[in-house]
């Protein structure tokens, strides 16, 4: 912007210098005025683009999410590990929690991200990480949570995709959005009903799934050796 400033000035000058009529060079001066104006309009609302950028909060998720699914034709997302790859259904009558994650794989959200919690014969859980990028990416979506969804007659069996609740402040069990588990109990973790949402189920590829089960992991359930989200994809 800076560059083209400068070259309008230097032509417009030249210009001057070669003209002897000042009415010329006064509507000259007037037409550089106003291009600096324009110029600065544009930079200005650039400015407050930039500051009005949208963010999901608790006061405007629902209703942000009511809207996003209604026109939602697909419900699967192939999951890229490191130790291979998955594809997941999600069910089209759990409508925020679904849009959640079609959301969030569009957004690039996952892609980078870790299972982070794998608890043997139990569940692996996913969406976070333990680098800058993904809290910075949190924060550049917003901060909100989602109500639970347990009444549509889903129940935790082999394979479920689940979403965990938050556990600060929360006496609602309000859930996690940037975070899910997929159960791998045999044939299923159904303690779990009744608590936590379940909005879709793998439908390709719970060997890669079982093989992330099995991973050594240390303190807290993380992985000794990162097992990463490589790429989420809406399969359109």
């Amino acid at each position: 912007m800076l560059l083209k400033k400068i070259t309008l000035h230097t032509i417009l000058l030249l210009f001057l210098a070669g003209c002897g009529d000042s009415s010329a060079k006064k509507q000259i001066g007037e037409q550089v005025k106003s291009a600096e104006k324009d110029t600065t309009q544009i930079d200005s609302l650039t400015s407050i683009q930039e500051e009005e950028k949208f963010l999901l909060t608790e006061e405007n998720a629902i209703d942000f999410f009511f809207d996003y699914q209604k026109d939602l034709k697909v419900n699967k997302v192939k999951l890229t590990t490191s130790m291979g790859s998955f594809t997941v259904q999600l069910y089209d009558n759990v409508p925020y929690h679904k849009a959640n994650f079609i959301f969030l794989t569009r957004k690039g959200y996952f892609d980078g991200t870790q299972f982070h919690r794998v608890v043997k014969n139990f569940i692996i859980q996913g969406g976070n990480a333990d680098d800058k990028a993904t809290p910075e990416k949190r924060r550049e979506i917003g901060r909100y949570l989602l109500p639970p969804d347990t009444r549509k007659g889903y129940k935790h069996h082999r394979g479920t995709l689940s979403m965990p609740s938050s556990e600060i402040n929360n006496p609602h069990m309000l859930a996690s959005p940037y975070e899910f588990f997929i159960v791998v109990t045999n044939p299923g973790s159904y303690h779990l009903d009744g608590e936590y949402t379940p909005f879709g189920k793998v439908i390709q590829g719970m060997e890669v799934v079982d093989k992330i089960n099995k991973v050594r992991v240390g303190k807290g359930d993380w992985p000794f050796q990162n097992v990463y989200i490589e790429k989420a994809e809406v399969l359109e």
